[in-house]
């Protein structure tokens, strides 16, 4: 027999525990999502146009290219990535982007900071530092066990009971249906 008291404590305990790592995870996850639209761990300081004395061949671009060309803009920041796109060159550093047109050699360097709060609620989903991953796998857990003490709490009537399981197997089978025609597309 299920002691609904104990599951409703054990649920109540572990939401209250979890409501603000929920809440916190719920943002990051959101602002994540839109990242390359909106870039909300960013809050831009400066902006500065640029143009480079010739054009650049695509071809000629690598990382060693990249670092001189930072460098020759008097950028003392770390590269994190280059891409190139639709003839623009994209330097990503830690404290500021740069945008090329190659045809022009015209370009705009962006610097900023991390956002207060926002910023550091992004790198809850970020962070993979190994104490963080073992925290994050006993959060994981712990929604498991909030999910389902919630079902348990209350015992549906018996008209009820037949059918209430849809909702949940329908919560589980969604993402998986919605992932398979996303890769269709």
């Amino acid at each position: 027999m299920i002691n609904r008291k104990k599951i409703r404590n054990l649920h109540a305990n572990l939401g209250y525990f979890y409501v603000g790592l929920i809440i916190s995870f719920a943002l990051s996850g959101i602002f994540m999502n839109h990242r390359q639209t909106w870039h909300p761990d960013k809050y831009t300081i400066a902006r500065k146009e640029i143009t480079l004395t010739q054009p650049i061949d695509a071809a000629s671009i690598n990382e060693d290219f990249v670092a001189g060309l930072v460098k020759k803009q008097g950028i003392d920041d770390k590269v994190k990535r280059h891409t190139v796109r639709k003839g623009e060159l994209r330097i990503s550093c830690s404290n500021c982007d740069i945008d090329i047109d190659l045809k022009t050699g015209k370009g705009e360097i962006t610097e900023f900071i991390k956002t207060p709060v926002v910023g550091h609620i992004m790198d809850l989903h970020k962070n993979i530092s190994v104490w963080w991953i073992y925290y994050s796998d006993i959060f994981g857990i712990s929604l498991i066990v909030i999910a389902v003490t919630g079902l348990m709490m209350k015992s549906p009537s018996p008209a009820v009971k037949k059918k209430i399981w849809l909702l949940p197997i329908s919560g589980l089978l969604f993402p998986l249906l919605f992932m398979l025609v996303l890769s269709t597309i």
